[in-house]
């Protein structure tokens, strides 16, 4: 078992060269290659799977295979931290007895176990070394696909493999200041499940004022859906203090508005500001 930290960044599929050229451009990055990925991604009819929120899948990457379980884990200043096992498998096909010895064994059927949908996309692999830090930047373009309906996948993964964590925060704000992004909490999983119809997305209610955390959770959701967003009833006050933290007030005041007035989501995502104060607010 391995533990993962990384930020995803959602980008249009017209901006991807942009973060490519970006990339380029920077002196500590070096380009590792391209790759196109097969992920099958497996659960009960029933998703008791997703239930327990992990996900499980068969990557193929030209003639390799590797079996990946995962599990949701938590967002820390905007990163997603989770456990993580993999295993090479000899084909395609799923390997039960791989999963005994991990949480999943007592608690599903594995038998049950088929595909519900899949992630398809070519990769393109970066490594940044800077400040005593080595980080993957992967650019995937490509679908997600379920039961003959497809939705685009353009994202940014900053994945942490040595030194000070603050850096994948720092590489995130730097791309938000070329190209607009958005801080996307929801996973591939998720947006396969949804896609699927196996998931109805729903934010679990927090006591007291809404920290910042589910502040981008909501959000992101909300974009999930193809939907707007409204303070509502949810206090705010943690994310005033955070903006104010981070000299956003003005930002979050105006992303406030314009979803207030019944803007989409994935309207904001558009320009640059909501992307921007999203990374501002996890920072702070």
């Amino acid at each position: 078992m391995a533990e993962e930290l990384e930020i995803k960044l959602t980008v249009s599929e017209a901006d991807q060269q942009k973060v490519q050229a970006w990339l380029s451009n920077d002196a500590t990055a070096e380009y590792v290659g391209e790759k196109s990925l097969i992920n099958r991604y497996f659960d009960t009819p029933a998703a008791a799977l997703n239930h327990q929120k992990a996900a499980l899948r068969v990557r193929q990457a030209g003639d390799k295979y590797i079996q990946t379980l995962k599990t949701r884990g938590e967002f820390v200043n905007g990163a997603h931290r989770r456990q993580e096992w993999e295993w090479p498998l000899p084909g395609p096909d799923l390997s039960l007895g791989l999963l005994a010895d991990t949480p999943l064994a007592d608690r599903i059927n594995l038998a049950e176990l088929e595909v519900v949908f899949e992630t398809n996309f070519q990769r393109q692999v970066w490594m940044i070394r800077r400040e005593d830090a080595e980080v993957e930047v992967a650019l995937d373009s490509g679908t997600v696909a379920s039961r003959g309906r497809t939705e685009p996948l353009n994202e940014v993964e900053f994945e942490l493999k040595s030194g000070n964590p603050a850096i994948l925060m720092s590489l995130a704000r730097e791309l938000a200041e070329q190209i607009p992004v958005f801080l996307n909490l929801v996973s591939k999983a998720e947006q396969g499940y949804y896609l699927a119809g196996l998931y109805e997305p729903r934010a679990e209610p927090e006591a007291g004022a809404l920290s910042v955390t589910g502040f981008l959770y909501q959000v992101s959701l909300a974009w999930l859906q193809g939907s707007g967003w409204k303070a509502g009833g949810n206090d705010l006050s943690k994310v005033e203090q955070a903006a104010g933290k981070a000299g956003a007030e003005t930002e979050l005041k105006g992303v406030l508005e314009a979803l207030d007035q019944g803007a989409a989501v994935r309207e904001l995502v558009r320009s640059p500001e909501l992307g921007q104060l999203q990374l501002q607010l996890a920072a702070a």
